[in-house]
């Protein structure tokens, strides 16, 4: 399976990489805080359970530093577009970006659990420790407060009997800005479920936007300095390997052993998102800057099912086929940015879109622009960022699904397509295109029918009627269209569609189309290309597994899906 093998082991190696780190982080952290001799005495009250919290803490610090950098599009559109690094199985792996986004959130999910769990007993701990009578180490340890022995000398947070752990958490630092970051976290995770961002994205994109209140509370989360560790003044004067067993003589003035000194652990997590967060300012302020240029509306059209197209224009607007840019409407929502992808070539003097009716946002911005009078609603525009679709042309054959509105990136390649055969640009690697369109109901074909008609005769003015082989697949049908279409077969051109290519009823038979595709170019490099739903994705991600040769130098099935 050549190519796709080398893709595939290098997206594995990537994440073994990361999970390597992780679990290399976890064990140097766990053996630091459980063998240190700074932290003898904090382990006598808290054993093992302090080890487990500090090393979920690093491995929070590390996850959290990671989580911005796939979100960075400009980063991703400068690597894709511009390094000469970023090519081939490097680059490929830029169009897992929010696969990766997401693993690095359950990560940081799994090491909060940890964090959370290892700190509940950390303070059951302390707690009984304080109310401890024994005389044990750990009670005298917990004896020691503020007011006795000086700021540098207590141990243990919970400075009396009658002190609760709520009181000790809703007071400290440490424990109101864990509290809030949990709290910023489960809102953050529980929105992102694909349910929620279909359905309802306000939802989704403002809960998101907690980010903000996540970093600022893990930049500031350890400057309480709960969790302590013996001074290194104190260890050299107080070693405890010397003056553990003799704890009960500390007070004594002919002792060699003092009173143990302790001070909080230094805050980490700022120096390990400093770097992201500047760089995802940064990010920030370039697309704030480029949303606030001008954008002049050139054409509205409303198309069946409830489709709108907008053709507009900007200064300095430059993009790639398959590219998307996010798109505010300030009249519906000032703060709500939504992708969509560019349908319009790099040729064309405009760049346009289609706005499927699909949520609050969107039915309200087709409802203000069917109710325009003289005055149409402002759009502003950021972007374009690149994706996996810009990549089209560097396979011979290429394989494009598109599901309902996902034929959008599709439109843009073939509408370049149309150009380049215009121009006679000879420098057009793709030799077969393999375009299949899957809606649920027939308007949705009148969106691009003009596009497609004239491809069909572009392609036959110039003898190349095998260059693109396209099939439209309607799901949604009942008999009386079923029978009008069969009535109708012999007819010249589609009864639905008016194209020269007929009309499928259900869905593709994968297997076949693979079969007769892996036949017809037995020593091709075939890109395949879906901007679909997910379970569509993994029957295409499948076979393109199952079809591709064992022997590189025969046919491979590239497998590409649009995510933004």
């Amino acid at each position: 399976m050549g190519n796709w093998v080398v893709n595939h082991w290098f997206s594995v190696l990537f994440l073994a990489t990361w999970l390597g780190l992780n679990v290399f982080l976890f064990v140097h952290a766990f053996l630091s805080y459980e063998k240190a001799d700074k932290y003898y005495y904090t382990r006598e009250i808290l054993g093992s359970a302090l080890a487990w919290a500090r090393a979920s803490a690093r491995c929070l610090n590390f996850n959290s530093m990671l989580i911005l950098f796939p979100v960075c599009r400009n980063l991703l559109s400068f690597l894709r577009g511009t390094c000469s690094f970023c090519r081939c199985t490097l680059r490929k792996q830029l169009d897992h970006n929010l696969t990766f986004h997401k693993l690095v959130a359950y990560m940081i999910c799994l090491h909060t659990a940890i964090h959370i769990i290892a700190h509940l007993f950390n303070f059951e701990h302390y707690s009984r420790s304080q109310q401890a009578t024994d005389g044990s180490l750990a009670s005298i340890l917990s004896t020691l407060s503020h007011q006795e022995k000086g700021e540098g000398s207590w141990l243990n947070p919970i400075q009396s009997p009658n002190m609760t752990v709520e009181y000790v958490t809703f007071t400290s630092i440490a424990g109101l800005t864990g509290v809030i970051i949990t709290i910023a976290l489960v809102l953050m995770v529980t929105s992102a479920m694909e349910f929620i961002q279909r359905s309802y994205f306000e939802v989704f994109w403002y809960t998101h936007h907690i980010f903000i209140i996540y970093f600022i509370g893990l930049g500031i989360h350890g400057t309480g300095g709960i969790v302590r560790g013996q001074t290194e003044e104190s260890l050299n004067e107080s070693h405890p390997h010397r003056c553990a067993e003799s704890f009960k003589h500390w007070d004594d003035h002919d002792s060699h052993c003092k009173h143990p000194q302790f001070e909080g652990l230094p805050t980490e997590s700022w120096k390990w998102i400093l770097v992201p967060g500047v760089l995802y300012i940064f990010e920030r302020i370039l697309r704030f800057y480029r949303s606030q240029q001008k954008v002049v509306i050139t054409k509205v059209v409303m198309h069946p099912s409830k489709v709108l197209e907008l053709q507009m224009n900007k200064r300095g607007f430059s993009m790639e086929v398959g590219q998307y840019i996010f798109v505010n409407c300030p009249s519906i929502s000032y703060l709500e940015w939504h992708p969509f992808t560019l349908t319009s070539a790099p040729e064309e003097d405009f760049f346009s879109i289609h706005i499927r009716a699909a949520g609050d946002w969107t039915e309200n911005v087709i409802r203000a622009f069917e109710r325009q009078q003289s005055q149409i609603p402002r759009i502003e525009v950021d972007g374009p960022f690149g994706t996996v679709s810009e990549d089209v042309f560097q396979y011979e054959v290429a394989v494009l699904v598109g599901a309902g509105i996902g034929v959008t990136p599709f439109a843009s390649i073939l509408k370049s397509i149309w150009y380049k055969f215009q121009h006679a640009d000879h420098n057009l690697k793709t030799q077969t295109i393999y375009f299949y369109w899957i809606c649920r109901e027939t308007g949705a074909f009148a969106w691009f029918n003009d596009l497609l008609a004239s491809l069909e005769r572009e392609m036959e003015e110039l003898g190349k009627v095998d260059f693109l082989n396209y099939r439209l697949f309607l799901t949604g049908w009942d008999s009386n269209i079923a029978g009008h279409a069969a009535l109708n077969f012999d007819k010249a051109t589609d009864i639905l569609t008016g194209l020269k290519q007929k009309t499928s009823f259900g869905r593709p038979m994968w297997d076949n189309e693979f079969s007769t595709i892996a036949n017809a170019h037995p020593r091709s490099v075939v890109g395949v290309f879906l901007c679909g739903p997910q379970t569509l994705a993994k029957s295409l991600s499948k076979r393109c597994h199952q079809y591709s040769s064992l022997d590189p130098r025969k046919v491979q099935f590239y497998f590409n899906k649009e995510n933004f």
